[in-house]
């Protein structure tokens, strides 16, 4: 007959608790998709990561680190809890926080020259943590938060018209409210003066010509302001003002920036 064999100890051993020690980045844009780096110990066959009680997708899995991709948040910006469950339990929390995306829309000023290197202020909300701006794509420098509504920043060289875009934790702003654009200005250039003299009294129109001068915002005679009008970009017409017998320089001025000097005699009465 049969019977029951010897019998062998079997030891239960209960499984470690995870812990976590670090998320990387711990903050993200409400809307989530974005990886984060969860490290700790303990962490091998979790069954579940949390954010707040929303379950992240797990990418990668090892007993110190999961990656995951981040679960969408609330609709505004708030701090949550992040929890690893495995076998052993659920870890330690460690915070989370939700960052609103950043808007730009506007600015000042919204044309410059092509050359980049002039200050731009950009208007918003969300843009505490700035990282990045870009015209265009093109990385703009010395980026300045000034508060969460303003920051200020270099204008790179570029040409055209662009979208200034600010990034944060919270994502890159999109171009849908207000006005984000930028056009970047050739430098205003003069070919001629017609004529090119008159009475020191002043009063007479006077016809520059040349090129990029549509946005012209000033002309001057010898430095003295004349009133003006912008025809179209190869035109503008302007209305000597007095000045002493004898040669000064004429200049147009965009926010492109001076344009060359042209001689304009003027005669004595």
């Amino acid at each position: 007959m049969g019977g029951t064999s010897n019998s062998l100890v079997y030891t239960y051993v209960a499984a470690a608790v995870p812990v976590i020690s670090g998320l990387s980045p711990s903050s993200g844009p409400v809307s989530g998709g974005n990886l984060v780096t969860v490290s700790g110990s303990n962490l091998a066959g979790a069954i579940s990561v949390k954010f707040g009680n929303n379950p992240a997708t797990v990418l990668s899995n090892t007993a110190t680190v999961i990656v995951v991709s981040a679960p969408a948040g609330p609709p505004s910006a708030t701090t949550v809890t992040v929890t690893v469950t495995t076998a052993g339990g659920t870890s330690n929390p460690l915070p989370y926080f939700y960052v609103a995306a950043p808007t730009v829309n506007d600015l000042s000023a919204h044309l410059g020259p092509a050359t980049g290197g002039n200050t731009v202020a950009v208007f918003g909300s969300n843009l505490t943590s700035a990282s990045a701006v870009s015209f265009g794509g093109i990385p703009a420098t010395a980026v300045l938060v000034v508060s969460d509504s303003q920051l200020t920043a270099t204008a790179p060289a570029g040409a055209g018209t662009v979208v200034v875009t600010v990034t944060t934790p919270g994502g890159t702003s999109t171009p849908a409210t207000g006005n984000p654009y930028y056009t970047y200005l050739g430098a205003p250039v003069l070919t001629g003066l017609t004529p090119s003299h008159g009475p020191d009294l002043g009063g007479d129109a006077i016809v520059l010509g040349g090129s990029n001068l549509t946005y012209t915002d000033a002309v001057t005679f010898g430095g003295v302001r004349a009133p003006f009008a912008a025809v179209s970009d190869t035109q503008v017409v302007a209305t000597s003002p007095g000045g002493a017998p004898g040669t000064v320089n004429v200049v147009a001025h965009t926010p492109a920036g001076n344009s060359n000097t042209l001689p304009y005699v003027y005669d004595p009465s």
